[in-house]
């Protein structure tokens, strides 16, 4: 490693030496009396290095022989994990403190899983994009059974485990078809085998396992099974961070081996994208109808949007992967919200996830209410809010890529969820009378909702400036 790489490749390893020696540091002194600690510290360290490599580094570089770039698309999806991780760490404190869950492996699990999607959204190489994402996947695995005493729990992480054990399996199929018959692993060396769109059946093969195996990671449909059963048994603290930072992660790996290693030939992969895309939004949003545990929705909902990120990815322009970009940055800020109000649905002490326990909110706690309606209905699409111009946007993108049909079947999916987001908001204000919730937050997580509301709200006056990073980060990528 010569300096160039070192400095590249800097804050990563500033992140897993911190990681590391947290493990030692604890280890060897208060193990879990210092977990609280740790937390606040783990989510320091994530704004700080969302920072750094935001503000502090510029133009593009790669690393290893072209195995690690660092570009304005790999910063900005590392900028948004890092701190969709910090506020899920910030929000999840209180919860995971009360309910005894608050130990020592949590933040540096997380920690270690972050450093795995950074890696990821800097792949140059299958190689690298395979260490990144299992680096990734093996901590979140642990994370989703942390409650040990808990059968849903075991569960989940079990069913994750070994779903996502079969998802890696297939995505090294296709990795070792695609070396097979382009005799490179590197993106690059790929891309100039395909020349003028030309590509051998076996190379097709391999990157329709490979699209399988990163599709199972953002939840999209036919490979989306774990989605609820994870979702509802792993601690909510867990939920929420499966619903965030893993998901941009994913989607950032999967544009970029679409373009850096298969932009040459965009009609053969944009295809099987807008096919998962259609597949995700449709079941996603009829599944969700049914479900009466909100953390179940919520996963139905994730699998929705991110049919709605795919249709930006498959139009295959400039356009469209700033459209994912922003409708990610997007998605992220109303999942925070929404999953800090969730980690406070309790009653008497212990965790509600019933959405009938909402009845008549707007009574006990009306400044809430009105804050989970404006994100409600953000995430539904509806206008004035900030979700409906990141809906907006990847629709726009499909229609001047020529893909009307997509735009159309994206409003008709938007059309259909939004009956269950706004039978919360009819829960809240209109439902039986019942004991419900306490209503009573947190004061970091009524900061977090109430900050999410206003970002939904104020957002759509410029987007706070993301548009323009999105948009340099996106004509990176496309080229």
């Amino acid at each position: 490693m010569n300096p160039t790489d070192f400095s590249t490749v800097l804050p990563e390893i500033t992140l897993a030496l911190c990681a590391m020696g947290a493990l030692l540091g604890v280890v060897y002194t208060g193990k879990d009396k210092l977990a609280g600690s740790l937390n606040w510290a783990m989510a320091g360290l994530f704004i700080l290095l969302a920072f750094w490599i935001g503000v502090g580094i510029t133009g593009e570089r790669t690393a290893f022989d072209g195995m690690f770039n660092d570009d304005p698309f790999a910063r900005f999806a590392k900028v948004t994990v890092l701190l969709s991780a910090a506020a899920v760490l910030i929000i999840s404190h209180d919860f995971m403190t009360r309910r005894g869950l608050m130990r020592f492996e949590y933040p540096i699990l997380v920690a270690l899983s972050v450093l795995g999607m950074m890696f990821m959204v800097s792949a140059g190489d299958l190689i690298a994009l395979y260490m990144g994402l299992e680096l990734q996947s093996l901590a979140l695995y642990v994370v989703a059974s942390f409650r040990r005493d808990n059968v849903k729990s075991a569960e989940a992480g079990l069913k994750y485990f070994v779903l996502g054990s079969l998802s890696s399996g297939i995505l090294l199929y296709g990795a070792s078809l695609t070396y097979g018959y382009a005799g490179t692993t590197d993106f690059a060396g790929i891309l100039s085998t395909l020349g003028h769109g030309n590509m051998p059946l076996g190379l097709l093969f391999g990157l329709v396992f490979l699209i399988t195996g990163l599709a199972f990671k953002v939840s999209a449909v036919p490979f989306h099974m774990w989605t609820p059963d994870v979702y509802e048994g792993s601690p909510t603290p867990v939920t929420a961070f499966f619903a965030t930072a893993p998901k941009v992660a994913a989607m950032g790996l999967l544009a970029r081996l679409m373009y850096d290693a298969f932009g040459a030939v965009p009609g053969q992969w944009g295809q099987v994208i807008a096919l998962l895309a259609v597949l995700s939004m449709f079941v996603g949003a009829i599944a969700a109808i049914g479900q009466r545990d909100i953390k179940r929705l919520m996963a139905y909902s994730s699998i929705a949007h991110m049919g709605f990120a795919l249709i930006g990815l498959a139009s295959g322009t400039v356009i469209g992967v700033e459209a994912m970009l922003i409708y990610m940055a997007i998605y992220v800020s109303m999942n925070v919200g929404t999953f800090a109000f969730i980690l406070s649905m309790e009653r008497d002490g212990h965790a509600v996830t019933s959405i009938d326990s909402l009845n008549m909110l707007s009574k006990k706690a009306p400044l809430q209410a009105l804050a989970v309606l404006v994100l409600m209905f953000s995430l539904a699409g509806v206008p004035p809010m900030l979700g409906f111009f990141g809906k907006f946007y990847v629709l726009q993108a499909a229609v001047n890529a020529g893909m009307t049909w997509l735009a159309i079947a994206g409003a008709v999916a938007s059309v259909i969820g939004a009956f269950y987001y706004l039978r919360i908001v009819f829960y809240m204000y209109f439902g039986k009378e019942s004991d419900g919730i306490d209503g009573r937050m947190g004061t970091v997580q009524w900061v977090a909702l109430m900050g999410s509301a206003l970002i939904m709200v104020f957002g759509v006056v410029n987007l706070f400036g993301v548009e323009a990073v999105a948009q340099m980060a996106a004509e990176t990528l496309v080229r």
